[in-house]
């Protein structure tokens, strides 16, 4: 095995990272903004503790690696009773492992159990209660003495005012933005005249702080400890409680909102295996969670194992917190470039400096509408905040206004649509011409045609322009009313215009999911489509759904709810054109029986893979080897499952073709049952 070059090769170049991981420390703790994002700093932070191991003599006497916040903050006025101290992080299973054989050690035999939650990435606070009023909010600064925010009492979703027993005691936790509320924030701050919070967390940490607002961001708390000095009832709960899963539920009895609250919950066991398990499935959630984690706390959920453990001065031996790769980067914008999208929409799209988020290397990311450009008050050449959450496109959040050079230009935004030159609309967040859906009409009837859609083989992109160059298509719709004549003049050919047509006649009789999805509503896909399709049963119900019925579906939120209802009535003289034609606007599925197929004597049949995740890796063979992966994922959905799109320890079946890779390497890694696409056809032949 090679031997690693260490980062850190000489005293110069500890010194230069040591003061640039201070200066870094002091930006990100102190108001969120740092020129380096969360990775960056704990790789600086592992490099400057290896050079401080191999030179112990040189150990620089204010060094970071030793301090709560990395030594950024001063303390406040507010004293803590007790040390809030920070972690220690490791970063692989291994060094899980020997953290957990470490503990055993200090503590004299295996611990008692384990207790792991979400690390949530927001600012630590301590909320005191008197009597069981909220008296007291402080925040962590360098653990010892932190600063009184007291002003934001009864600003805190989850930070009651008053709590369900009237005792005193300190509870302790992190506040949070959410992310379904971080634009929102952004809209407020910048409708004041004031410069975008670069991410979720600095948006926290600011508007916790500050004072004197004419405005405020609204703010959650999650709460993860629990601590008193009580000699009462309050103490006695406290002293006599015997692991942190107990402390947890008696936080959550008095009223508080805690990590027991996120959607993973937490898990207690004895074993580290278990807790490997609940990392696997946190990785796999984390898209979706409501709020920005960095990793898993892992602690000694009973107190006496955590009282043996001890600690140093920053941090308790008997808890880590296992990082995550980060979902989110700093880098550079390069350029931004336009591009008009099928249905009319402007699409800005950033030009970054390549970087590596999540193992995926990011070089493009959405900036989504010009009026959030405007709005960011983004430049050329800003340092700028990335998100990448699993397989969502990465997204620009903010710049980093604080660490601007005055180098940076402003973006131009175009003043004639840059797909056809045409006017364009500017009235709403997203800009689009005024042509929509027919500035680049031959892409909107090439993805209606495509095989996830109406799947009318044969009808290309070159024939399609030739059928819209010679106004025999203006919509999806003209499809079904096309003549024999009109397709031998755009192939060239009577064979191949008669084929078409056959497979045009069989599209006519195409469940509803699929139509829907050729219609192209903005804010929808193939998932989304099958999901309001089987919710409906009829295109006629959801053109006529209000904006609370469309919510019912998965997915939908008011937002898209409302652009929905604006894009359908948009569409009505297609839909009118499609009704005419004999479409097909209904879902079988939904419209025939809520339970699915049936059997010959009319029972209803079993869904065969209710209640789980499958993943399909290769290619598929046997009756399946026509199917597109869309098709794959439909039919999983009809039989009861879930489709999923990569592996993990919530995968309840893998289904390899040929030329399975990595995803089958993982299944059997983790032990996932794998099945054939043969066997695969058999267990869901019902709903082939």
């Amino acid at each position: 095995m090679p031997i690693a070059t260490p980062a850190l090769y000489d005293h110069a170049a500890y010194l230069q990272a040591v003061e640039k991981a201070i200066d870094a420390a002091a930006a990100y703790y102190r108001d969120g903004t740092s020129a380096l994002d969360d990775e960056t700093f704990d790789q600086l932070m592992r490099d400057i503790a290896d050079y401080e191991e191999r030179h112990p003599e040189h150990r620089f006497a204010d060094s970071p690696t030793g301090k709560v916040a990395a030594g950024a903050l001063d303390g406040g006025e507010v004293r803590h009773a007790t040390p809030m101290l920070g972690l220690n992080n490791v970063f692989d299973y291994d060094e899980l492992t020997r953290w957990g054989q470490g503990l055993a050690k200090r503590i004299g035999c295996a611990p008692r159990g384990f207790h792991a939650s979400l690390k949530i990435d927001g600012m630590a606070i301590a909320a005191h209660y008197r009597d069981g009023k909220l008296v007291r909010i402080a925040t962590r600064d360098n653990g010892t003495s932190g600063g009184d925010v007291s002003h934001a009492i009864g600003s805190i979703d989850g930070l009651p005012d008053t709590l369900a027993a009237p005792i005193t005691v300190e509870v302790r936790g992190e506040v949070v933005l959410l992310r379904s509320r971080f634009e929102e924030a952004n809209a407020i701050r910048t409708a004041y005249g004031e410069s975008p919070f670069s991410n979720p967390r600095n948006a926290a940490s600011g508007s916790l702080r500050a004072t004197g607002r004419a405005y405020s961001i609204p703010l959650s708390f999650y709460g993860y400890g629990l601590l008193t000095a009580d000699n009462g009832e309050a103490g006695r709960l406290v002293r006599e409680r015997l692991t942190h899963s107990d402390l947890m539920k008696s936080l959550r009895g008095l009223g508080v909102q805690t990590v027991d609250d996120t959607p993973v919950g937490t898990l207690t066991s004895p074993l580290l295996k278990d807790v490997r398990a609940y990392i696997e499935k946190v990785a796999e959630q984390r898209p979706d969670l409501p709020m920005g984690i960095d990793g898993i706390v892992i602690r000694a959920d009973h107190s006496l194992d955590e009282a043996a453990a001890g600690a140093s001065s920053r941090a308790p031996h008997g808890s880590i917190a296992f990082k995550l790769p980060a979902e989110e980067r700093t880098t550079r914008l390069k350029e931004v470039t336009w591009a008009t999208g099928r249905t009319g929409n402007l699409a800005p799209r950033a030009e970054l400096e390549p970087v590596e988020i999540g193992g995926v290397t990011v070089t493009f990311a959405t900036l989504h509408s010009p009026g959030m450009i405007k709005r960011l008050g983004l430049l050329v050449g800003d340092a700028v905040v990335v998100r990448r959450a699993g397989d969502v496109i990465p997204q620009v959040l903010a710049p980093v206004v604080s660490i601007r050079t005055g180098a940076e230009k402003p973006i131009e935004l175009p003043s004639r649509c840059v797909g056809c030159g045409g006017e364009i609309d500017t009235a709403q967040e997203r800009w689009r011409c005024l042509k929509g859906r027919a500035c680049d009409l031959a892409r909107s009837i090439e993805y209606a045609a495509g095989r996830d859609q109406l799947d009318i083989k044969g009808l290309g992109p070159q024939i399609i322009a030739q059928l819209v160059a010679r106004k025999s298509v203006e919509d999806i719709a003209d499809l079904f009313t096309l003549t024999h004549e009109q397709l031998a003049v755009a192939t060239g050919s009577e064979k191949t215009a008669a084929t078409i047509l056959d497979r045009i006649t069989a599209a006519r009789q195409q469940p509803l999911n699929r139509v829907f999805c050729a219609l192209g509503v903005r804010g929808t896909g193939r998932s989304m489509s099958r999901r309001i399709a089987r919710h409906f049963g009829v295109l006629a119900a959801v053109q006529a759904a209000s904006n609370a019925e469309l919510r019912e579906v998965e997915g939908i939120g008011s937002v898209k709810a409302a652009l929905m209802i604006e894009e359908l009535a948009e569409l009505e003289p297609v839909i009118a054109k499609l009704v005419a034609a004999g479409v097909n606007l209904a879902e079988p599925a939904a419209t025939a029986s809520s339970a699915g197929p049936q059997s010959a004597g009319g029972d209803a049949l079993e869904l065969p893979l209710a209640g789980m995740t499958v993943v399909v890796t290769g290619s598929m063979t046997g009756s399946l080897a026509e199917l597109a992966r869309g098709a794959m994922n439909e039919l999983i959905e009809r039989a009861g499952g879930k489709a999923g799109s990569s592996v993990s320890r919530a995968t309840s079946l893998v289904v390899a073709g040929d030329k399975a890779g990595s995803k089958r390497k993982k299944a059997e890694a983790l032990g996932t049952p794998i099945i054939t696409s043969e066997e695969f056809a058999e267990k869901v032949s019902a709903f082939l």
